[in-house]
């Protein structure tokens, strides 16, 4: 998952778009970039890292220009190398320069027909700089010797794109001395959305991926970018959108309602905070349903994400709704970590328990989802060592059996804890005395409930196995399994470490 961000304003726009990049850090903490571009040249900063640590005073000093585009990234199928920080840059035709969102589920064949057909050459395996290609190839095809695009040029540009990739993706891109470009995939997966601002000088324009961004630097929310649609927003300030794929449907991902998305933002029409208030719901309904003579004492979050179903789901209970575990911020996303034994450290530096709500009580632990494990099973041994008498644990997700394959990182099915294992086995292996999890159905009724939203479907694919682009098979799930797994991805880091290294003694 990674968040993106462009903006055409009146004035210089590297600390609106730096400011924003933190804003959406909790969609990528692994790498950071910023583009901008002013007399005709693009000014880049990018580099492993958080937003805080790859933008310096004398980065942003030279980031100057009034329009721009941002990244802020984690690894999915590539690698974790800093020369896969975005954006990418092509400088035929025009000088291009892309963010991405997502992924594409046929990038490999794309990289071939690139290289073959297109004639380009992608340096890296990152599927963003594919996609670059892609959009530079189809808008190459449109010039007529011009020496700006137009449009038209670009819509038809987009087309094709759509016409080639396949997966999910929201995409910002800039052409030099031009304008931004934004678009998303035909089924809507990955968030996109856009708003504006009134200034004296004129109108500026804001596309990022979650509405928070715009919330954040004072832009007046506009709407969603619609599944398959273009944006245009020229250096002058003119907007121009068009439609520019067939068969279009909104099914956006529901796993950024469960985990991914801050709860301030509203995501296709659906508040992110009421979707999660209302998860809690559903589960107190199911927990009233299979054991009404529960003996809960007290309802536990899991920081961060679960605690506003966990507090709803107290308040439909009537039972105490207390913080036991402390959280350290400095730690990241423990799924989304390379390897089992880092993944396993990191929650205990991440997570304390506050020995106080746990001695002698039975208590219900809530955390959004479940998918290798990995952090229940410890968080349910840590609330036993702070003297828990019973320790139950609730999922505000159903079980993750299945890989995301549009752009979130998760393992191979095989590592999935829920893979060939029932809840009773589930519970078993994470040391719980008891197991539930939220049923599918009320999943989407959750986040569909009392919404303003267009969406009559998600993708639940890392639930039920129904990828929405239906061009997933068995051969694609084996070669992301060679890619996602955790003995991959050591091998990939130690390629790229040993890489480094000989580029270092090179300079010395």
């Amino acid at each position: 998952m990674c968040g993106i961000v462009g903006i055409v304003a009146k004035t210089h726009v590297n600390q609106v778009i730096y400011d924003a990049l933190t804003v959406l850090q909790h969609r990528g903490q692994d790498a950071a970039g910023i583009v901008t571009s002013y007399g005709g040249k693009f000014y880049l900063r990018k580099d492993n890292g958080l937003a805080s640590d790859v933008f310096r005073t004398r980065h942003m000093q030279r980031l100057i220009g009034s329009m721009g585009i941002g990244h802020v990234r984690y690894p999915t199928a590539g690698s974790s190398s800093s020369a896969e920080a975005q954006p990418f840059y092509v400088n035929s035709p025009y000088g291009i320069t892309l963010a991405h969102n997502g992924n594409l589920t046929n990038s490999e064949q794309l990289a071939e027909d690139i290289y073959r057909a297109d004639l380009r050459h992608v340096n890296t395996t990152s599927d963003s700089e594919v996609l670059l290609n892609v959009f530079a190839h189809e808008l190459q095809r449109e010039n007529k010797n011009q020496l700006k695009p137009n449009p038209d040029m670009i819509f038809d540009a987009v087309k094709r794109v759509h016409n080639r990739v396949r997966g999910g993706y929201a995409v910002v891109s800039m052409i030099c001395g031009y304008g931004i470009i934004a678009f998303r995939d035909p089924n809507g997966i990955r968030p996109a959305i856009y708003g504006s601002r009134e200034t004296e000088n004129g109108t500026e324009y804001m596309v990022a991926s979650e509405s928070v961004a715009l919330d954040a630097a004072g832009f007046k929310i506009e709407r969603d970018i619609a599944p398959g649609e273009a944006i245009i927003i020229t250096e002058q300030g003119e907007l121009f959108t068009r439609q520019c794929a067939a068969n279009t449907q909104l099914a956006p991902c529901i796993f950024e309602h469960v985990y991914f998305a801050r709860p301030d933002s509203i995501i296709d029409g659906m508040s992110v905070y009421k979707a999660r208030l209302h998860m809690g719901k559903k589960l107190a309904e199911k927990i009233m349903r299979e054991r009404p003579e529960h003996d809960i004492d007290v309802v536990i979050p899991i920081p961060d994400t679960s605690r506003s179903s966990a507090l709803e789901l107290a308040n439909r209970l009537g039972v105490k709704f207390r913080e036991g575990f402390m959280k350290n911020r400095y730690i990241g996303r423990t799924f989304i970590m390379p390897g089992q034994q880092q993944r396993k450290k990191s929650v205990k530096q991440k997570l304390n328990a506050l020995e106080l709500e746990f001695r002698g009580k039975n208590v219900l632990l809530v955390d959004d989802s479940i998918v290798r494990g990995t952090t229940c099973e410890q968080i349910i041994e840590m609330a036993r060592e702070a003297g828990a008498a019973k320790v139950y644990f609730a999922s505000a997700a159903p079980a993750v059996r299945y890989p995301n394959v549009y752009g979130i990182d998760m393992p191979a099915k095989e590592e999935f804890i829920a893979h060939d294992r029932s809840t009773e086995e589930i519970a078993a292996e994470i040391g719980a005395d008891w197991l539930i999890y939220q049923e599918l159905e009320d999943l989407v009724e959750a986040c569909l409930e009392g919404s303003n939203t267009d969406a009559k479907q998600f993708d639940c694919s890392v639930f039920n196995g129904e990828y929405i682009t239906g061009d997933i098979d068995e051969a694609y799930f084996a070669r992301l399994q060679e890619l996602r797994n955790d003995a991959s991805k050591s091998k990939r880091n130690t390629v790229e470490n040993v890489a480094i290294d000989l580029h270092n003694d090179s300079q010395s």
